[in-house]
């Protein structure tokens, strides 16, 4: 597993308000390096562990919160990194020679 990135206190709040709101939803985040997955459910609480800070939701699973892409669909920590594949320099000709 990769170290865990400092996010910005803003999105502590965010979390803060969705678990005290009880707010449902779904979370896409990455996964193993650059796979991308999602889980449905509520927050149930924010872990700060040897590895980082983590969510927990009430189906159990159990998210780092510098992986989340987004989050009851506002951007997360991870948006920018997700988005700049979108944006990245298409260099190959795919093809055309």
């Amino acid at each position: 597993m990769d170290s865990f990135t400092p996010i910005d206190y803003v999105y502590y709040e965010i979390l803060d308000e969705a678990k005290s709101k009880k707010l449902d939803g779904v979370i896409h985040f990455f996964q193993d390096g650059n796979q991308i997955e999602s889980e449905k459910g509520t927050v149930k609480e924010i872990l700060k562990e040897k590895e980082g800070d983590f969510l927990l939701l009430d189906s159990n699973a159990k998210i780092r919160l510098d992986k989340i892409i987004t989050i009851f669909g506002k951007p997360g920590p991870a948006y920018d990194y997700y988005d700049s594949f979108a944006n990245a320099c298409m260099d190959c000709m795919g093809g055309m020679d």
